[in-house]
């Protein structure tokens, strides 16, 4: 597997992303996705990774840098036909280790509750990212939670 950075050109990156954009909709309720778009992807203070596997895109996440020297975990998604291989932990470790270059002292995300979202949430807290606070200009709420790993 090769974890590149990606310009967000490529079909299969831009596909994978439709997905999960149609997931998040899929499993949250109305006014609770804040997945970024392709536009809110392509921000300066926004890096995309992707894994490749055998010609194919296995998944995708990105950095959101935040103007207070913390970063956000964004856009996570491993390809259907990838699950159960490590794509989402080689991607994690990724970002995680950008973040430490970077000099970014916390990383956090806002994710969702149910099942859909239990495979991630075992993902981040087997990385050391615990339950904590809203953070930037999230709002709790009964479905959202927010996880933080101390750099």
């Amino acid at each position: 597997m090769e974890i590149r950075e990606d310009d967000l050109t490529g079909e299969p990156t831009r596909a994978l992303l439709a997905l999960h954009l149609a997931g998040m909709h899929a499993n949250s309720p109305p006014g609770h996705v804040f997945a970024l778009d392709l536009s809110g992807l392509q921000q300066p203070n926004v890096t995309v990774w992707t894994a490749w596997d055998a010609g194919s895109v296995a998944g995708v996440g990105a950095l959101k840098v935040l103007q207070d020297g913390t970063g956000e975990v964004k856009s996570m998604r491993t390809h259907p036909d990838h699950l159960r291989k490590g794509v989402g932990a080689a991607i994690l470790e990724r970002i995680i280790d950008e973040a430490r270059v970077r000099g970014l002292s916390r990383l956090s995300l806002e994710t969702g509750s149910g099942p859909s979202f239990e495979p991630a949430l075992s993902l981040y807290r087997k990385r050391g990212f615990a339950n904590g606070e809203a953070f930037s200009d999230y709002e709790a709420s009964p479905f959202n939670q927010f996880l933080h790993l101390t750099l």
